[in-house]
């Protein structure tokens, strides 16, 4: 039991490798790293050249009836954040994950909030 769990983490490692082999983000153009749990999403838009987070959202800070409602909100409301700070365009990181779902909601909803992917 204990050895397919190994592989499953080494197999997802191995996909965030790749991404973040492809994905890169900048003062301009930050990186919008996406994590999801069971319970939560969250997102945040880094600069990598600085190490720094330039904005986050979190579904605790919004209010939807359902989950997918949550991701979308949580979008929207990190696309406010960076258009505050004069940011427009950005680098989409899914980390792992597939692009359905909750995570399509996510940039949905960015994208909707005035992002360029």
């Amino acid at each position: 039991m204990k050895e397919g769990i190994k592989v499953k983490n080494n197999l997802k490692k191995r996909r965030v490798i790749r991404t973040r082999s492809k994905v890169f983000g900048t003062a301009e153009k930050p990186r919008l790293a996406v994590f999801r749990s069971l319970k939560h999403i969250s997102v945040q838009a880094i600069n990598d050249q600085m190490g720094q987070t330039v904005a986050e959202a979190y579904d605790r800070e919004v209010k939807a009836p359902t989950f997918q409602a949550k991701a979308l909100a949580v979008g929207q409301l990190v696309a406010k954040k960076l258009l505050d700070k004069k940011i427009t365009l950005v680098v989409f990181d899914k980390r792992h994950y597939k692009y359905h779902g909750l995570v399509k909601q996510v940039a949905d909803g960015a994208r909707e909030g005035g992002l360029k992917f």
